[in-house]
């Protein structure tokens, strides 16, 4: 028997951080699936699981910081996979590093993971999530301690790994990007990948080498305290999920709690940065 579904599409205003923090509290409200929209998300529920009151604790659309308007509508069941196989290409990084789909062919690459990208964030097509792959492909990992702040997909905790880390907590707030970052572990045969649900309360007691956080600003100002307190001395702090007028106030709160900034990398008007303790 076919599963009804309802689709609610959003216009969202501004784009970013809207559609990613309407998409965490979208899943936690029982929404399985998303599509990033040149608007806003496009997101399904099962008609089953909907009632009413659905939206109604949703913060962000009462919050005065967003505009966001929707509509929705009953469809028949979605093959999530047909539509992902429709739209997803790979991604390729600097010549070096491939991003793909299962039902994509093989690449000789020096680092190809595979992802299936479902409806989590971090397939390498954000601008924020390929800054941070060329970042981590720029970086010494050898028998280094990593946490990943956001992990989404785990794609950069994969990359880590397949660049040498010795072992990589990956933490995330989304129920399914948990699911989906553990199946993509998996996939990629790594071993030293541990994967929590969560925010920054629950970091692991132990310190890291190095701490990759691709959220937004706001929880990265939030969570800053958190991300230098984690870190062993002469540790590194790569932090991406901004535009490049947020850059100042980043800088601002690195430096307050001790970090130097390195460098930062730019597409798009996103930025990711770098920072040592």
């Amino acid at each position: 028997m076919s599963q009804v579904y309802l689709e609610y599409q959003f216009t969202v205003k501004p784009l970013q951080p809207g559609t990613e923090i309407l998409i965490a509290q979208l899943g936690f409200s029982g929404f399985e699936s998303f599509v990033e929209t040149e608007e806003g998300v496009t997101a399904y529920i099962q008609k089953d699981e909907w009632h009413e009151d659905i939206l109604e604790g949703i913060q962000i659309l009462t919050s005065e910081e967003f505009t966001i308007q929707f509509t929705f509508s009953e469809i028949e069941q979605v093959n999530w996979n047909e539509e992902w196989e429709k739209n997803f290409e790979a991604i390729e990084v600097d010549g070096t590093c491939v991003v793909r789909a299962p039902f994509h062919p093989k690449r000789n690459v020096a680092y190809e993971i595979i992802i299936e990208p479902k409806m989590s964030f971090g397939t390498g097509h954000h601008e924020t999530t390929f800054l941070m792959l060329q970042y981590l492909l720029e970086h010494n990992f050898n028998d280094k301690a990593v946490l990943d702040m956001g992990c989404g997909t785990a794609v950069l905790a994969i990359l880590a790994e397949m660049r040498g880390a010795k072992s990589i907590d990956a933490i995330d707030i989304d129920t399914w990007c948990v699911e989906n970052s553990e199946e993509n572990v998996a996939r990629n045969n790594c071993m030293g990948i541990t994967v929590h649900l969560g925010d920054a309360s629950i970091i692991p007691k132990h310190k890291y080498n190095v701490v990759i956080a691709n959220i937004n600003r706001n929880i990265l100002l939030g969570d800053m305290a958190t991300y230098r307190d984690s870190l062993l001395p002469n540790g590194t702090l790569f932090l991406s999920g901004f535009y490049e007028e947020d850059l100042p106030i980043i800088c601002e709160s690195c430096n307050n709690l001790g970090f130097t900034f390195v460098d930062n990398k730019k597409k798009n008007n996103w930025i990711a940065a770098k920072f040592v303790i």
